[in-house]
């Protein structure tokens, strides 16, 4: 508001009325201008407040993920730790390597272990078509079984 414009709302107004209405008119601009302020501080201290909250938010959600995979983990170790343990007895009590026990129950893993024994007892000794004898001749010089290669190959 301008001094001109109270001026032709009422021409009659003295000069110590229009300054009495500026005086007026620029307090309450200036208290309006403090609000305003006020607001545009509280404003940013809540944008602030909700950064805040946010990374807050974020970094929960993060450390949730982490337990929830190091949970897994956990599970996964003590699932494998409670397997190795099955086979580690059933090898034991059936006398077999472990590497050769794949089950994860110990029903399954002593039913392995009697396949296997049992597969192994049956193949006795294999035979050997040229009867065992020796393919060196041990009463020969060097140059002399080399001279009896030679007569194989030639």
């Amino acid at each position: 508001m301008k001094r001109t414009d109270i001026t032709e709302l009422f021409p009659d107004a003295s000069k110590e009325q229009i300054d009495r209405i500026m005086d007026l008119a620029g307090a309450d601009v200036n208290a309006a201008k403090g609000e305003l302020q006020g607001l545009k501080d509280q404003i940013e201290a809540m944008k602030k407040n909700l950064d805040s909250v946010n990374s807050a938010k974020t970094a929960k959600k993060q450390a949730d993920e982490e337990i929830a995979r190091l949970q897994a983990e956990i599970e996964s170790l003590n699932r494998n730790n409670e397997i190795r343990g099955i086979r580690e007895k059933v090898s034991g009590e059936k006398k077999i390597p472990i590497s050769l026990l794949t089950g994860e129950t110990e029903e399954a893993c002593a039913q392995q272990a009697d396949a296997i024994l049992n597969f192994a007892n049956s193949l006795g000794y294999p035979k050997v078509p040229d009867g065992g004898e020796p393919h060196t001749l041990p009463n020969l010089s060097s140059g002399e079984k080399f001279a009896k290669w030679m007569e194989g190959i030639l």
